[in-house]
C-alpha cells in the first residue's frame, strides 16, 4: 500500500499485450497460488475434509500466510512499482519463503504440542530468524518505509523492554527469544490480525474483486450516481450512510469495509474524491457503524449480558453518540467536497435509474443473499463464498457483462495481488502485537495507569483511553470489550463513573485503533482497496474520524448524552454536542459549510478557534467543569466568532469573484 501501489481489483497490474517472459511468468505463478490459496481456505472454512485431510489452526495460517508472502514478492519487486517483471532477487525471496513456509507447517503440530514459542530447537531458531526477516521485508515492499520503521521499532521491543521508564517498561528477551516468540506463537505475526485474516477477511477480498470484474460494481456505482450523484460529496455522503448500516449489522469493520467499500470507494474517486480520503471515509464510516444502533454486531448483547440490563436500553444508550459521530464525518465530507470545488453531476450525464435496474437489478439479490446470511444466519465466515458463487452466476446470465477465460484470469491475478499485499501487512502489523504480549506490558499496564492516575478523574480517563486503545490494536472487537470490561471497566466506575457510560467509553477508545496508526486494520484495509498509502489513509481517517476521540469524553462525563438524564437536559446536552461537532469539523477542514474557507496568513489560527469553540460548546456540563450549558456556549461563540465571519467574509469575496468571471465569460 504504497503511494505507487494501484487498486487491488485492477488485475491488469502487470502487463498483457507484448508482457516479458518475466511478467507473464510472475503473473502464471500469482494465479496458480491464489488459485491454490483460494481453495485451501474454502477447504478449511466449510471443513470439507477431501480425503480426510484435516488442517489444524497453526498449520493452516502459516500455509495461508507463508503462501501469499511469497506472492507479495512479486507483486512488489525490489525495483520498479508494481506490475513490473520481479527480477532474480524476487524470485529468490519468494522460493525462500515457500520453503520457510513448508518448515513451518510441517513442524506445526510439533510446535504446538512442545512449545517452541518459548524453547525451540536450534534448527528452528535459524528459521525463525529467517522468516521474521521475510516479514519486514514484505512490510516493506508492501506497507512502505513508514510503516516498516514502525513496525521494525515495536518488533524488537522485547530486546530492549527493560531499559524502557515506567510505565511501559516490560519482561526483556534476549534476540534468539523474541525473534522465535514472533514466528512460533499465536499472539504475534499469526496472531489475531492474520486469524481475521484467514478466517472473515479473505472471504471478502474475495467477493470485493469478483464485484467489481463482474459488473456488480459499476451497477451499484450507477445506483448511487443515479440518486445522489447531483449533490456535492454525494458519493461519500451514501457511504457514510451504506457503511454505518452494514456495519451495524455485521459488527465486523474490517468486513464492512471490504463489503461495501468495493461499491463505495470507485465511486468516491471518480466523483473526484482523493484516493486517500476516499479509503478514510470508508474506513470512518465502517468503523462507525460497530457503535451504532440497532444491531451494533453481537458486542451490544455481550454488554446487555456484563451490566445485567435490557439489550433495549444499550442500544437507546449508544443512539446519541453514534449520531454525533456519523453527525460529524457528514459535516467533514459535506466541508471537504465545498473546499474542493466538488461540484454535482449534470443530470443530462447522470444514469438513468430506470435503466440501471433494468440492466442490473440480478445484482441486488446478490447483496440480498449477504446481507441475510450476516444478520439473520449470523455466518460471516461462509457468507461471502456464496455470495461469490451467486455473483459468477448471475454474470453468467447477463450477456453484457459476462466473463471470458482471459478476464477470469486477469481477476484471480488481480485477487492474488491484493490477497498478498494485505498479508504482508497484517504479518507485520502482527509483530506489534506480539511485542506487547511478549514484554508482559499486556497484563501490568492496566494497574500502572490506574496507579499513575490517582484520585483525578480526567487523568484516568485518560489512561483508561490509552490502555484501550494499546489493547483494541490486538483484538476483535467483542474480544477486546469482555477484556477491558473486566480488567478496565472496574477501576474507572470506582472513580464515581456513570457503568453505562464506562462501558460504552472503553468500546469506543477500542474501536479507535482501526482508524489510528500504527495499526489501523480498518484504514489499511481500505487503502488496499483504493491503491492508497497506507499511513496516509490512516492519517486522513484521524481526522475525518476527529469526533470519535473527544466523544467518549463527551457522555462519560455527562450521561445525558447517553440518554441517563430527564428529556429536557438531554435535549440540551443534545444540541450542544451538535452545535460543537458542527464547528470542531468545520475547523478540521477548514471551510465552512455554507459560508466559506478559512484562507490567508491567519488560517491556522482561525481553525485552532473554531476548533476550541466547538469543543467549549460539546464541553460536558458536569461539577468537574463548574460551567452550565450557557456559560459554555457563550464561550463557543466567543470563539467561534471571528473564524465564522472571516468565512463568511471569504465566501462573499469568492461569490462575487465567480460572478464577475462569468459576465467577462458572457462578454
Amino acid at each position: 500500500m504504497s503511494d505507487q501501489t494501484p487498486e487491488i481489483t485492477d488485475p491488469d497490474a502487470a502487463p498483457a499485450a507484448g508482457a516479458t517472459r518475466g511478467a507473464m511468468a510472475a503473473r502464471w505463478a500469482i494465479g496458480l497460488a491464489t488459485t491454490a490459496g483460494v481453495l485451501m481456505v474454502i477447504h478449511q472454512l466449510f471443513n470439507l475434509q477431501i480425503g480426510g485431510l484435516v488442517l489444524i489452526e497453526g498449520r493452516y495460517l502459516y500455509l495461508l500466510g507463508g503462501l501469499f508472502l511469497a506472492v507479495a514478492f512479486l507483486v512488489f519487486p525490489m525495483r520498479g512499482i508494481r506490475g513490473d517483471a520481479p527480477g532474480l532477487l524476487d524470485w529468490l525471496l519468494a522460493a525462500v519463503t515457500l520453503a520457510a513456509t513448508g518448515y513451518l507447517a510441517a513442524t506445526a503440530q510439533r510446535n504446538l504440542s512442545e512449545g517452541w514459542e518459548y524453547a525451540p530447537p536450534q534448527e528452528a531458531i535459524w528459521v525463525a530468524y529467517l522468516f521474521f526477516a521475510l516479514v519486514l521485508e514484505g512490510t516493506r515492499r508492501a506497507g512502505g518505509t513508514v510503516l516498516f520503521v514502525i513496525v521494525t521499532l515495536f518488533a524488537f521491543y522485547p530486546t530492549f523492554a527493560g531499559h524502557v521508564p515506567d510505565p511501559f517498561s516490560g519482561f526483556q528477551s534476549t534476540f534468539s527469544e523474541a525473534l522465535p516468540y514472533h514466528v512460533y506463537s499465536s499472539e504475534s505475526s499469526f496472531g489475531i490480525p492474520m486469524k481475521a485474516f484467514g478466517g472473515v477477511v479473505i472471504g471478502f477480498i474475495l467477493f470485493g474483486a469478483v464485484l467489481q470484474r463482474t459488473g456488480g460494481g459499476q451497477f451499484f456505482n450507477d445506483l448511487a450516481l443515479g440518486l445522489v450523484g447531483g449533490f456535492r460529496g454525494g458519493a461519500a455522503k451514501v457511504s457514510i450512510f451504506a457503511s454505518g448500516f452494514m456495519g451495524s449489522m455485521s459488527g465486523s469493520v474490517i468486513s464492512n469495509v471490504l463489503t461495501t467499500g468495493a461499491v463505495s470507494i470507485p465511486a468516491m474517486k471518480r466523483t473526484g474524491f482523493s484516493k486517500e480520503t476516499a479509503a478514510a471515509t470508508e474506513a470512518c464510516a465502517s468503523t462507525g457503524g460497530v457503535l451504532m444502533p440497532p444491531i451494533m454486531g453481537a458486542t451490544a448483547f455481550v454488554m446487555a449480558s456484563f451490566l445485567s440490563r435490557p439489550y433495549v436500553e444499550i442500544a437507546i444508550a449508544a443512539a446519541i453518540p453514534s449520531l454525533l459521530f456519523y453527525f460529524g464525518l457528514f459535516a467533514q465530507i459535506d466541508a471537504y467536497s465545498a473546499r474542493r470545488g466538488l461540484k454535482g453531476i449534470p443530470r443530462a450525464e447522470l444514469p438513468r435509474l430506470g435503466q440501471v435496474f433494468k440492466d442490473g437489478w440480478l445484482y441486488i439479490s446478490v447483496f440480498a443473499l449477504l446481507i441475510f446470511m450476516l444478520v439473520a444466519l449470523r455466518r460471516e465466515t461462509s457468507a461471502p463464498f456464496y455470495a461469490t458463487a451467486l455473483l459468477l452466476v448471475v454474470n453468467q446470465i447477463l450477456p453484457s457483462q459476462r466473463l471470458t477465460l482471459r478476464g477470469i484470469g486477469q481477476m484471480i491475478v488481480g485477487v492474488g495481488a491484493g490477497l498478498a499485499e494485505l498479508t504482508a501487512i497484517l504479518l507485520g502489523v502482527g509483530l506489534i502485537v506480539g511485542a506487547f504480549s511478549a514484554t508482559g506490558l499486556a497484563g501490568t499496564l492496566v494497574n500502572e495507569l490506574v496507579f499513575l492516575a490517582g484520585d483525578n478523574t480526567l487523568v484516568l480517563l485518560m489512561m483508561g483511553a490509552l490502555t484501550s486503545f494499546i489493547f483494541g490494536m490486538g483484538m476483535t472487537v467483542t474480544a477486546c470489550y469482555i477484556f477491558l470490561a473486566v480488567v478496565l471497566a472496574p477501576a474507572l466506575e470506582q472513580g464515581g463513573l456513570n457503568q453505562l457510560a464506562v462501558h460504552l467509553f472503553i468500546l469506543y477508545w477500542g474501536m479507535v485503533s482501526y482508524i489510528t496508526p500504527p495499526v489501523a486494520l480498518g484504514a489499511f484495509a481500505a487503502a488496499t482497496m483504493a491503491g492508497a498509502s497506507a499511513m496516509k489513509t490512516g492519517l486522513e481517517a484521524m481526522r475525518l474520524g476527529g469526533v470519535i476521540y473527544v466523544a467518549p469524553f463527551f457522555f462519560v462525563l455527562n450521561p445525558a448524552l447517553i440518554g441517563e438524564a430527564p428529556g429536557p437536559e438531554v435535549a440540551v446536552a443534545l444540541a450542544s454536542a451538535l452545535t460543537g461537532v458542527a464547528l470542531l469539523s468545520f475547523g478540521l477542514q477548514g471551510y465552512v459549510s455554507f459560508l466559506g474557507p478559512l484562507r490567508g496568513a491567519w488560517a491556522i489560527p482561525l481553525r485552532v478557534a473554531l476548533c476550541a469553540g466547538g469543543l467549549a460548546f460539546a464541553i460536558p456540563h458536569t461539577e468537574q467543569t463548574g460551567l452550565g450549558y450557557g456559560a459554555t456556549a457563550l464561550i463557543g461563540l466567543a470563539l467561534a466568532a471571528l473564524p465564522l465571519a472571516a468565512a463568511a467574509l471569504a465566501g462573499q469575496r469568492a461569490a462575487r469573484a465567480g460572478q464577475a468571471e462569468a459576465a467577462n465569460a458572457g462578454e
